[in-house]
């Protein structure tokens, strides 16, 4: 029952899946609590892995469709999405510190604004960068998922009269 939405809709649950991990990296980790530091990181690791997987497993489907096109373009857009929204966030909020999260409190508009267009193309080329490596891992979550559910290590052997369906 729970697989019955649009791929609008799984496009859009992917990606407030993946701005709600972002948002947790934005404490700074001298401010939290040392016993909820390691599993607020588990569950950024967790909704940075889940989002393709979750769309994937969303979308109705037919009996017979593994992948089409559609669920090949799942992938780059959802992670256009993410992309744009972690883009929008650093603008507005400031950009996080990688592995441990936390941000320097300035947002990326206006170190823009005083560093000029320099810092601006290294921001557009870390952004770029990001949205590639989304887009990698997206697409290959997106098809792994959706050939495991389709039953992808389904065989039939031996040939003949005999014949068993693995």
């Amino acid at each position: 029952m729970w697989r019955k939405t649009t791929m609008r809709r799984a496009i859009a649950e992917g990606a407030a899946l993946f701005v709600a991990g972002v948002a947790l990296a934005y404490p700074r980790p001298d401010t939290l609590p040392v016993a909820l530091f390691i599993p607020l990181l588990l569950a950024r690791l967790a909704l940075f892995i889940l989002p393709p997987v979750w769309a994937a497993m969303r979308v109705i489907s037919t009996k017979r469709e593994k992948m089409s096109r559609r669920f090949w373009r799942l992938g780059p857009t959802l992670a256009l999405w993410c992309a744009l929204a972690t883009a929008a966030l650093a603008l507005i909020f400031g950009g996080t510190d990688f592995p441990f999260g936390g941000t320097d409190g300035v947002s990326v508009a206006a170190q823009i604004a005083r560093h000029g267009f320099g810092f601006a193309l290294g921001f557009l080329w870390g952004q770029a960068c990001n949205f590639l490596l989304l887009a990698i891992y997206y697409t290959i979550a997106v098809v792994l998922t959706r050939l495991a559910n389709g039953g992808f290590l389904r065989f039939t052997m031996p040939a003949g009269k005999g014949r068993v369906t693995l």
